[in-house]
């Protein structure tokens, strides 16, 4: 989406005073104007379709519909709309929910002052805003499942990870076997074995593994 020349906001709260609040803030910026204003998540929804919004900034709690449930609808009905989710809790489930509902940043009302119009200005031009905190929130969820993937993967033998290497390879079990110096009947065994150790159930499965793993190249 192009940047406009001033970026059309809604902002939707259930208490008027943060909703007043933020349009103070926001109008000061000469690059915005709040168009419209919701207190709850399906009036959110609404003014949304109805106005011409570039960026919509959603309270999570809200009646009717939360700011989550209202921010999935909207990027789905209007995709082109930014959203951004605005939340008193530095919590890390409402953060990844937030992601997943197509959210493109998470400010701290605590931290409003200082974030909010960086956030914005980030949203428009299709650019994700994260508060320090919520990076290493992500950073350390990565580190986690990356540690989970270590300890999949090191759950084959050597020799196990050089079979699917050479499968994924598309090497026939007999070429395998010569490769390996090992029989067709160990090189069957082994294979078997990695399939049930890794849950998978074919070639293809194993080929996207290797490839996750770094056991051969895409």
């Amino acid at each position: 989406m192009t940047t406009p020349q001033k970026s059309r906001i809604l902002v939707a709260d259930d208490h008027p005073v943060v909703v007043n609040g933020l349009r103070m803030v926001l109008d000061a910026q000469p690059d915005m104007q709040v168009v419209a204003a919701a207190a709850d998540g399906e009036q959110a929804v609404a003014e949304c379709l109805s106005h011409d919004v570039h960026l919509a900034i959603l309270d999570i709690s809200m009646p009717r519909k939360t700011g989550l449930q209202a921010a999935r609808e909207i990027t789905h009905r209007r995709p082109e709309v930014r959203v951004l989710m605005l939340s008193m809790h530095d919590n890390e489930q409402y953060l990844f929910e937030a992601i997943r509902s197509g959210a493109s940043g998470y400010v701290l009302k605590s931290a409003v002052d200082r974030d909010l119009v960086h956030a914005c200005r980030a949203a428009v031009r299709g650019e994700p805003f994260l508060y320090p905190g919520a990076v290493r929130s992500l950073m350390r969820e990565y580190l986690e499942r990356s540690k989970s993937d270590e300890s999949l993967h090191r759950v084959l033998t050597p020799r196990e990870e050089e079979v699917v290497k050479l499968v994924a390879e598309a090497h026939t079990n007999d070429e395998i076997a010569d490769l390996l110096f090992i029989s067709k009947k160990t090189v069957g065994r082994h294979r078997a074995n990695v399939l049930e150790k890794l849950g998978m159930r074919d070639r293809v499965e194993l080929t996207r593994y290797a490839i996750r793993q770094g056991l051969i190249q895409p």
